[in-house]
């Protein structure tokens, strides 16, 4: 009969336990599939983010001989920002384990250590949710607490105005989407100061209204008409599904189906960059325990902590210390089909 003993095993402790989690194959998040936000590990709960400034300047000609222009340092702008928590718990009583029994070839440590993978797990996927949550956030240059505080107004700290929303008036046929397209890519390229690199392009997340409207445009429309490369790209466009026009992806955001703060509005659409250079950063601090302070954080630490009092329980908990982050926010746009 298994006993809370089995939670004095190695199998249980820091290191073991979120390393059994870290290999439970999941599905991940869509914006976790586009591997646009760069690991960045630290060592410390803060972190510091440096601006240049980043802008070119044209070289006047000298003589051959003469002294050179010296290069000029720049406004340098260094902030400190702090990670934040994310952390929930389970608990799983002695009275749920006490009527499992070994059988066959599965031990009694091999029943608990699973039913507290199966629960930890959950706690995962509740992390992994919100994560998703901060990145959505991020994308947009605002991440918010679950309650909707706002946790990072990257706009704000850097001292920018968030560019206007931009009216593509999907609804008239007359309506130079293509031309409005190219013009969102320009600017986006211009706002880069640098980041911009031969492996970028645009991403967009629409929602639903704005995604049918766009492909349903009589202009996009000429493009299957037209062209034999056209052709294939709109055929069976499916719900939550992406499309690519004039360089830019579209992608009909699912989001989270009963969560309404992980989605896009039915008539907008967000525009960001994908494979620039750290334009988006994922800073993972280390977790408050001895054996992991001063380390380089990793993405979540997973705990058992028996009771010690009464052995009649065993917490569950699952920590996580990020910040997303925007690091040229004024590259985020944003649409709305009219």
């Amino acid at each position: 009969m298994a006993s809370i003993d089995v939670f004095s095993d190695d199998a249980f402790g820091l290191f073991e336990l979120t390393g059994a989690l870290e290999r439970i194959p999941f599905q991940p998040s869509l914006l976790g599939q586009l591997n646009i936000f760069t690991p960045k590990p630290i060592s410390t709960t803060s972190f510091a983010i440096e601006n240049r400034g980043g802008t070119l300047n044209l070289i006047n000609t000298t003589p051959r001989g003469a002294p050179l222009p010296q290069a000029s340092p720049g406004p340098r702008d260094l902030r400190y920002f702090g990670t934040v928590r994310l952390a929930k718990g389970d608990r799983l009583n002695a009275s749920e384990i006490q009527n499992l029994r070994a059988f066959g070839s599965e031990t009694e440590f091999a029943q608990v250590q699973a039913e507290t993978l199966t629960r930890m797990a959950k706690l995962r996927a509740d992390l992994d949710l919100t994560l998703e949550y901060h990145r959505l956030g991020a994308l947009q240059g605002i991440v918010l607490d679950a309650n909707g505080d706002v946790l990072f107004n990257w706009f704000d700290e850097w001292g920018i105005a968030q560019p206007a929303e931009i009216d593509f008036n999907l609804d008239a046929a007359t309506t130079d989407v293509r031309g409005m397209l190219r013009d969102v890519k320009r600017s986006m390229q211009r706002a880069a100061r640098g980041g911009w690199t031969p492996g970028t392009s645009v991403g967009a997340l629409a929602g639903d209204a704005f995604f049918d409207a766009l492909i349903n445009h009589p202009q996009i429309k000429e493009t299957k008409l037209n062209t034999d490369a056209g052709a294939p790209l709109l055929e069976n466009i499916q719900g939550y599904s992406s499309i690519e026009i004039e360089g830019i992806t579209f992608i009909n955001y699912r989001g989270a189906d009963d969560l309404d703060e992980i989605a896009i509005d039915t008539d907008k659409v967000k525009f960001f960059p994908m494979g620039g250079r750290d334009l988006f950063q994922h800073v993972m601090a280390p977790g408050e325990t001895f054996d992991v302070v001063n380390t380089p954080g990793r993405p979540f630490y997973a705990l058992t902590i028996p009771d010690r009092d009464r052995n009649a329980f065993v917490g569950l908990e699952i920590y996580s210390y990020p910040a997303l982050v925007a690091t040229r926010p004024q590259m985020l746009l944003r649409g709305k089909r009219t």
